[in-house]
């Protein structure tokens, strides 16, 4: 077995390695900017609704 040609294949599957997880952190991310922006614009707009509604009549 060639020690030098397994590090260089090591080297190799080790920089693969670190993309796929890269790629799968970066996927993650955009998944929660996606969840945070529709729990923020949740947010908007029940606060609009709650500031437009006609006040409560007492009696």
């Amino acid at each position: 077995m060639n020690f030098c040609d397994s590090s260089r294949n090591w080297s190799e599957r080790k920089k693969i390695f670190q993309a796929r997880k890269l790629n799968f952190l970066i996927s993650i991310k955009e998944s929660y900017e996606r969840k945070l922006a529709a729990i923020t614009a949740s947010i908007s707009k029940l606060e609009e609704q709650m500031n437009s509604t006609t006040p409560n009549v007492e009696g």
